[in-house]
């Protein structure tokens, strides 16, 4: 078989495997989506590797000591005021980058056993760090506060002005 032949045939041969894999994909891709939904959302309601608390059960733990960390921004505490007796901490800053200090510091203070509550806004930037603090560097008792301050204050929970 000449060279010519021979890339003439992997030409054609890669041309009928793109063009069966494309009408596959057509014919098909409604239930790829259906399937790559399923599994999302499946995924989404996987339980998180930390515990989320409510502003009772959040009280309650308090009421125990367990020590609360608010991850927010200097300026934040300032807005809304804190939880009192919390330990002020920033995670992350304006742009969303962490502090570089914050979990040298953070792990000095808090052992990989022991509870810890963390919060911060809304929930979301505690989520993420809980679930970074379980499942990249092995805490065992991290609780996230699920709607944050912003619950706390909108369910008229007392917090200390700074």
């Amino acid at each position: 078989m000449s060279a010519h032949n021979n890339r003439l045939t992997r030409f054609l041969f890669n041309k009928s495997a793109f063009i069966l894999t494309t009408r596959w994909i057509e014919h098909h891709r409604f239930h790829l989506f259906g399937i790559l939904l399923s599994v999302t959302l499946l995924s989404a309601c996987a339980e998180p590797p930390y515990n989320n608390l409510d502003n009772e059960q959040l009280k309650t733990m308090l009421e125990q000591n367990a020590p609360i960390y608010d991850v927010r921004r200097p300026e934040e505490w300032r807005q809304t005021g804190v939880i009192e007796g919390s330990k002020l901490l920033t995670f992350v800053d304006a742009r969303g980058s962490m502090i570089a200090d914050f979990l040298p510091r953070f792990t000095r203070a808090v052992g990989k056993d022991d509870p810890v509550i963390l919060i911060c806004r809304t929930g979301n930037r505690t989520s993420a760090l809980a679930r970074h603090l379980v499942e990249k560097m092995g805490y065992t008792n991290v609780f996230n506060v699920r709607n944050g301050i912003t619950q706390w204050i909108r369910d008229e929970r007392p917090v200390t002005r700074l």
